[in-house]
């Protein structure tokens, strides 16, 4: 093809991709903490809200969930300014990445609510334990065991969507490899350099959520 690789000064300017790969890990692990709580309280309220919570809920579900996140995120950053809200870029990458991971995984954590088999909740109450105490030991720990995959998959879909906040100026792995593209014109090399950082977070990512499911719910190790 006569194409000469231009590797040297992508490597040259590595320290700014490992800057905004730590960005990425960052706003990615806050943003699943955040939605995580975001997620219980509106499965609750869900399952066992009165009805004008459950319509607010489920207008913000439908909301996040029928809307792109990057016009959800040019809303918060461009268009919350005009009512005096105004947020650097990295807040509102995180505030945009918590309210969309907090609409997805509402809908999977109440399905691990949902699937609890009611007799064990009577039962609790039977035997006299708190409310506070059904819900932590009967209710969320069987829920999250059953929902602990499709949330860690939502988990991990959310930091691969995290490189959009890249177009607000948020400091994260794409911005950061957008500004060395436009400095040294190695489109290739640096998008290369970048997709196998993605895929490096994305695998570290799925495998520290292993640990966790084997620490949190007794499962073996792999054989």
């Amino acid at each position: 093809m006569g194409y000469e690789f231009k590797f040297a000064p992508v490597f040259a300017n590595f320290d700014q991709l490992l800057e905004g790969a730590l960005v990425t890990v960052q706003l990615s692990f806050s943003a699943m903490v955040l939605g995580t709580i975001v997620a219980v309280v509106c499965a609750i309220g869900k399952t066992a809200g009165p009805k004008p919570i459950r319509f607010i809920i489920d207008c913000y579900i439908e909301l996040i969930r029928n809307t792109p996140f990057l016009v959800q995120i040019f809303f918060i950053f461009f268009a919350l300014p005009s009512l005096g809200i105004r947020l650097s870029p990295n807040v509102a990458a995180l505030i945009a990445l918590t309210v969309n991971v907090g609409a997805y995984a509402t809908e999977i954590v109440r399905a691990g609510i949902e699937s609890i088999n009611r007799g064990q909740i009577e039962a609790g109450t039977a035997l006299g334990l708190r409310r506070s105490q059904i819900f932590a030991y009967i209710i969320i720990k069987p829920a999250l065991r059953t929902i602990y995959p499709a949330l860690t998959s939502q988990f991990i879909y959310l930091m691969l969507t995290s490189s959009v906040v890249s177009v607000i100026s948020a400091t994260d792995l794409a911005a950061a490899g957008n500004n060395i593209q436009s400095q040294t014109f190695a489109a290739f090399e640096v998008y290369l350099v970048i997709t196998a950082m993605y895929l490096v977070l994305a695998l570290a990512f799925s495998g520290l959520f292993s640990m966790i499911q084997r620490w949190a719910f007794n499962y073996p190790l792999a054989r």
